[in-house]
């Protein structure tokens, strides 16, 4: 049975109007802040606290920042909840500082904020607390007070305010907000974590020349691509190299067998320049002829503009080269448009690309949570999914994770699933509709996901329909959004919707 929970807040220092001019010289930031209650309330086995942070013209001075403490109290019982705390330039940067030298063991005992965000240009918006506890017995009498804390060490100022009063959010006759349940998918396990990474190289040779002059012209920059990306895979010990695809592609002027003769001449230099720096085995590069590189060509016209550009490109997508596609671009407009792209194009267009396929060893979870700092791409989707599980279902650093995991696999179903749950509980709809469209129409999570869409939109028919479906696949959040979809048309019927 749920139980009401009376939401007292108390606010120190918000509204401007009530502060003496005395204490308003010591203010650490300009503006106002004002502290709105959503929703406190039990039901079942949680506690849901929902408040808004209303900024209002406020901007934090730079050495200065003020905190928001939010208190579950109860008269035997005192819970402090996590923090907001908003920076100024200064304060913010001085922060960072402190968290990249803490130890792993202070990190584990560090007690997180809540959020912690800049304030050093003025802001207009509102920061949504939404934090859910397990029930306990003394949280029935409990109260919510918001503190606040200007001068970071704890000690509450006291300032001239009007107090708020008691606010009974069951004696408020409002719309009842639905409390969605979000569906989380994990992801299989990789048997190989196998990658691929390429750089394209844009080398300058002779004129029929296929050896490679690592001084001569922009060669030195070209080349110190492909050797940066080799050296920071060859200095990781989770990597090993499987294989270099050398893949070399020719502007189209020329016979198509002498192009073919320059570019697999020209990668097979590229291949012997690295052998010559790298200790891979000659059976692990493979050289790939690209043929003439059209493709590259109608790129580079779509980026520039000149005259009789649009003629070309129709030579080029209507004539096939065996039908003298090259002959064609030749005779356009007395030979113009094409002595253009040979002097200012067509060198381009003589690219090499050096693709490395590599396998990463498996983490174990300390290592994975490390790892999705500073280097993601490492990391599987499964692996990414438990340490999200290391942390609090709704919290920061839980949605974080699952914003890194699309990011790094955006076309994944999985991490599309995963990621539309994080933004459906952000309230962005339309992020959360593309990432649906990219998951599996038919999994019981998608099903049950976009039945939370259709809630959070007021479709509670197709709500039902999707949760139903998602239901009959065994999703237990299905089963409680049903009962969610049951409430709001009860609350509908109170307040004459439909």
């Amino acid at each position: 049975m749920n139980r009401s929970i009376q939401f007292i807040v108390c606010v120190l220092a918000i509204l401007c109007q009530n502060i003496n001019p005395a204490v308003a010289q010591t203010r650490s930031y300009d503006g106002v802040i004002s502290v709105v209650p959503v929703q406190l309330e039990q039901r079942g086995k949680s506690v849901y606290i929902n408040i808004d942070f209303v900024l209002e013209d406020v901007k934090v001075k730079s050495a200065h920042g003020v905190d928001f403490i939010p208190q579950l109290v109860a008269p035997a019982h005192t819970y402090n909840l996590p923090k907001v705390s908003i920076k100024g330039h200064n304060e913010y940067l001085a922060y960072e500082r402190w968290l990249s030298l803490m130890s792993a063991k202070e990190k584990d005992s560090y007690e997180k904020p809540y959020v912690v965000e800049k304030g050093s240009k003025k802001r207009n918006d509102t920061i949504r607390y939404r934090y859910i506890l397990p029930y306990e017995s003394w949280m029935d009498d409990a109260r919510v007070d918001v503190q606040r804390d200007e001068c970071g060490c704890g000690e509450i100022q006291l300032m001239d305010v009007e107090p708020l009063g008691d606010i009974e959010l069951e004696r408020i006759l409002v719309p009842y907000v639905v409390t969605p349940f979000f569906a989380y998918l994990q992801p299989k396990a990789e048997e190989v974590k196998s990658r691929d990474i390429q750089a394209e190289c844009f080398l300058d040779f002779e004129v029929n020349k296929i050896n490679i002059r690592p001084e001569y012209m922009n060669n030195p920059k070209e080349l110190a691509k492909i050797r940066a990306m080799i050296d920071e895979l060859k200095s990781d010990p989770s990597i090993k190299v499987n294989k270099l695809d050398i893949v070399g592609y020719a502007s189209p002027e020329g016979s198509l067998a002498n192009n073919k003769r320059l570019s697999e001449g020209r990668a097979m230099a590229l291949r012997d320049y690295l052998a010559s720096r790298y200790d891979f085995s000659r059976n692990q590069y493979y050289i790939i002829f690209g043929g003439e590189n059209w493709d590259g060509l109608v790129k580079a016209l779509d980026t520039i503009d000149f005259e009789y550009k649009d003629e070309a490109l129709n030579i080029i997508n209507d004539i096939p080269v065996e039908k003298g596609r090259e002959a064609k671009l030749m005779q356009l407009r007395g030979g113009v448009p094409y002595r253009y792209m040979l002097k200012y194009i067509f060198p381009s267009l003589r690219v090499a690309i050096c693709k490395v396929n590599y396998e990463i060893k498996n983490f174990n979870l300390d290592e994975a949570k490390e790892i999705i700092k500073t280097r993601p791409q490492q990391l599987s989707l499964q692996e990414m999914y438990l340490v999200a599980q290391t942390y609090a279902k709704g919290s920061k650093e839980f949605n974080e994770v699952f914003d890194v995991a699309v990011r790094m696999f955006p076309d994944d179903p999985t991490a599309n699933i995963n990621a539309a749950a994080i933004e459906l509980q952000r309230g962005d709809l339309q992020q959360a509709a593309r990432y649906l469209d990219k998951a599996d129409a038919q999994a019981s999570a998608t099903l049950n996901n976009r039945g939370v869409l259709n809630l959070l939109q007021g479709d509670l028919d197709q709500a039902e329909i999707n949760f139903k479906k998602a239901q009959s696949l065994g999703s237990a959040e299905a089963g409680a959004n049903l009962k969610e979809v049951s409430k709001k048309r009860k609350d509908n019927a109170i307040f004459g919707n439909r």
